[in-house]
């Protein structure tokens, strides 16, 4: 079982202006002259994590980290003002562009697949190859599992209390009613929305239960911003036309990737990672049996550090032989 790579502390940060209000947090870990390889985090609006960068060697990837708009210490927080996907987008390719790279691998979880996938079929010269965990291909019925009926049937007393607080409803009139709630103006009423949101998904994501994961899931500014900026997107379908990401597959199923994905993922179920594996050639699918939808279950993290190995020696550096 791979171990994950000891805490890496960040060689630079940047902030970046992109479109009014949006100001990007950025970091870069590891190799300065390493592959460079771009981590695109989940949520919508979950924020980058400092443990992600421990997947991948320091000595062989140029690591870089990003807040989206509204995430993490990226500014205004939940910000929902010219927050879309192709925004996000256009985010990515500026931030390219700022960091004066031409290529880069593109590593993304659940929303950051969504995100990583629609980003390189917009630019597919500027992508070198994907590590994807725990796909999410943002259709009606990836949202409607999670929001509607599916994961309700797994984790049935967890779902009544998520919807208790908006009268019973589900599906889009559940997503409404707790954009109502987290658009008001009573401060405790848009917090318990928020923590009821964000604790929803936290029951979810594990395949045993985590304390730890719940904790982090009700930290007041976590809670906000990936319910604030979640409901929106999905509120909206995510920007995406039902099946966009895989009636374009075309444009990318030349590039290489590696898709890992828990057997037992209640967020983002198994068929969205199938589905994506069958329209693209040259990926590889590493069904991880005993996980659910967390990166940081033991399966996941074995099989990401593995798959960061491998794209390494596909673009030509061998981790082993360094």
């Amino acid at each position: 079982m791979q171990q994950m790579f000891p805490e890496i502390r960040p060689y630079a940060e940047h902030r970046l202006m992109v479109q009014p209000p949006h100001n990007l947090y950025i970091c870069e870990s590891g190799s300065p002259e390493g592959i460079p390889v771009l981590i695109i985090h989940g949520g919508p609006g979950a924020g980058m994590s400092d443990h992600a960068r421990r997947f991948f060697d320091p000595d062989v990837f140029r690591i870089i980290q990003y807040d989206q708009r509204g995430c993490g210490r990226s500014t205004p927080h939940a910000c929902l003002e010219n927050n879309n996907l192709d925004a996000l987008k256009s985010d990515i390719e500026t931030l390219r562009q700022y960091l004066q790279i031409d290529q880069w691998l593109l590593f993304g979880g659940s929303w950051g697949v969504t995100l990583a996938v629609a980003y390189a079929q917009d630019h597919p010269d500027s992508v070198l190859g994907f590590m994807l965990r725990g796909a999410f291909l943002a259709r009606a019925k990836d949202i409607d599992w999670l929001y509607k009926e599916g994961a309700s049937r797994v984790f049935p007393e967890f779902w009544q209390t998520f919807t208790d607080m908006v009268g019973g409803k589900s599906g889009a009139p559940l997503i409404d009613a707790y954009y109502q709630l987290l658009s008001g103006t009573n401060e405790l009423k848009r917090m318990g929305a928020a923590k009821s949101w964000t604790g929803w998904e936290g029951h979810c994501l594990t395949l045993t239960p985590d304390p730890k994961t719940q904790t982090s899931f009700s930290d007041p500014s976590f809670a906000l911003g990936m319910a604030s900026i979640g409901i929106h997107f999905m509120r909206h379908g995510c920007f995406l036309q039902e099946n966009q990401l895989l009636d374009n597959m075309d444009r990318i199923k030349h590039l290489p990737a590696i898709i890992i994905h828990g057997r037992y993922d209640m967020v983002c179920p198994l068929d969205n990672a199938y589905d994506l594996y069958r329209r693209w050639p040259e990926a590889e699918l590493d069904v991880v049996r005993e996980a659910g939808h967390s990166q940081y279950e033991n399966g996941i993290v074995d099989a990401t550090i593995k798959a960061a190995r491998t794209m390494a020696k596909r673009l030509g550096h061998d981790p082993m032989q360094a």
